[in-house]
């Protein structure tokens, strides 16, 4: 039965490409989204006039309508 050398193995084992599960990639995906839904509602909603006025017009730029 033939030894594989060691350095091989480590060269093979580098070599695989990293799989991901759903989970790891839903974690960032849903805190992403999260964030954007706080600060787009956040600065919507804010009683700050200039806040609010630059929210608006950041989302007609966007295309998305707000009214």
């Amino acid at each position: 039965m033939p030894v594989t050398p060691v350095t091989t193995v480590h060269a093979e084992v580098a070599s695989r490409p990293a799989t991901s599960t759903l989970r790891e990639k839903m974690i960032p995906a849903l805190c992403a989204a999260g964030l954007g839904a706080v600060l787009l509602f956040g600065a919507g909603f804010a009683s700050m006039e200039a806040l609010h006025n630059a929210a608006h017009d950041s989302r007609h730029s966007a295309g998305f309508p707000c009214h």
